[in-house]
């Protein structure tokens, strides 16, 4: 379902549940990166995940690199210019899909080829890969183009047993990387499945490659509070997917947002999943719905909402990321797609909700709806973001250039979230290095 209709459906249900939408705080960005275009002119470019990497010698020379789907990965310096651009792989032959990056994360030094090794990691969702991009910080310090592909050239596609599946296009999608002592991991989820899989990142010849730890398989359905049976709105013969991830690099745990469902916890324990619990729900959560098959989309009952949903998600539950700070506390930001607000939630103990944020026009930039992606850092960024950085992915970026519908990213800074709370959230910019992954 689009996430205007979506946004629409949110707004009517809560005038018919006479349930009262909590009141979202308002921030503005500092930069944007340029507007992006999905048509032929504009390369096919749909903006959807962003990552951040701290330059070590330079907080200041910090990259932000970011998915756009068919046309690859975009690399940008902290005012919001681009660096670099990497073209996602081409089809492999005239019938296959090509390359297409959905997620992107970071991870810090990877024992690649004898050398702790920085990487962008990024879901393939085209090709079912995950590709690896070494990131070089004297090529930022000279200013040339700082990402290479390090990929295996015989990388298995993550999920499909063969080519042709790939092609079936229920493949690699959401992404989160981590670190536990000398090994890095991905999480990645499936497109169109409830699927998530383990994935152990191996150096195999100065190249990256991966291999299977563990799968894990969300519910597709669910048993109401009144015993009745509900399954999550979805195209034909789709289930509901996991797309924005997030991994809990201190205390092991992993946030996995089900588009339509909710929010979900799981440990991480000796590369194995846990038993995954639901944190919070959609609003839509439980409601009926039905399939309008000539325009192609779910068609929400919303005067029939049995009332089992949460109050601070609008469907769909999208970009997920963690703000560490001292002694397990700090955040959790989850994008509510559905209303174009960011839910926030304590990292520590039972994950109480906080409160929303919105980023909102200002003067500099517009805002943010609809947002896909999201990646927050605590450390300092140079003389821009001294406080830390949240970057989000915007889905309507503003002015539009006649009907074309244009995409891109946001960066705020951080104290800026926190202060716009009325008890400010923590601004902790020294207990949390993330480039210490012991």
């Amino acid at each position: 379902m689009s996430a205007s209709a979506l946004s629409t459906l949110t707004a009517a249900l809560l005038m018919v549940t006479g349930a009262s939408a909590p009141q979202p705080v308002s921030v503005s960005a500092r930069v944007e990166t340029p507007a992006v275009y999905d048509d032929e002119a504009g390369g096919n470019a749909d903006a959807d995940d962003p990552a951040v990497w701290v330059d070590p010698r330079d907080p200041g020379r910090s990259l932000v690199i970011a998915t756009l789907k068919e046309a690859g990965l975009d690399v940008y310096g902290l005012d919001g210019k681009r660096l670099q651009h990497i073209a996602a792989p081409a089809a492999p032959g005239e019938d296959a899909a090509p390359g297409r990056f959905n997620n992107v994360d970071v991870v810090y030094g990877f024992e690649l080829g004898g050398r702790k090794t920085d990487l962008a990691l990024v879901s393939d969702r085209g090709r079912d890969r995950i590709r690896a991009y070494a990131i070089d910080p004297a090529a930022v310090a000279a200013g040339r183009p700082p990402l290479k592909d390090v990929t295996v050239t015989d990388a298995a596609p993550v999920f499909s047993a063969s080519e042709a599946e790939v092609d079936d296009q229920r493949t690699a999608y959401g992404l989160a990387a981590f670190s536990d002592d000398d090994h890095a991991y991905a999480v990645v989820s499936r497109r169109s499945e409830t699927r998530v899989r383990l994935l152990r990142l191996e150096d195999r010849g100065g190249r990256v490659g991966y291999r299977t730890e563990d799968t894990l398989d969300l519910p597709a359905s669910f048993t109401l509070p009144n015993g009745s049976g509900w399954t999550p709105c979805a195209d034909p013969g789709d289930r509901a997917q996991v797309e924005g991830m997030a991994v809990d690099q201190e205390e092991h745990v992993l946030y996995a947002a089900q588009e339509d469902v909710g929010l979900w916890r799981v440990d991480l324990d000796d590369e194995e999943f846990g038993r995954p619990k639901l944190i919070d729900r959609v609003r839509e959560y439980g409601t009926p719905w039905t399939y309008d098959a000539e325009e192609e989309e779910c068609v929400i009952d919303s005067a029939n909402d049995p009332g089992f949903g949460g109050e601070h998600l609008g469907a769909d539950a999208e970009g997920a990321t963690i703000y560490h700070a001292a002694d397990g506390k700090g955040y959790l930001l989850a994008s509510s797609q559905g209303d174009n607000t960011f839910a926030v939630y304590e990292r520590q103990g039972q994950g109480a909700y906080l409160g929303s944020f919105a980023v909102t026009d200002s003067a500099a930039t517009d805002g943010v709806q609809h947002s896909d992606g999201a990646a927050v850092v605590n450390v300092p960024l140079g003389r821009s973001f001294p406080k830390g950085l949240l970057v989000t992915h915007d889905g309507e970026a503003a002015p539009a250039d006649g009907d074309r519908e244009g995409t891109n990213f946001k960066f705020t800074r951080w104290d800026a979230v926190a202060g716009a709370f009325p008890q400010p959230l923590t601004v902790d910019t020294k207990s949390f290095d993330p480039r210490d992954t012991d």
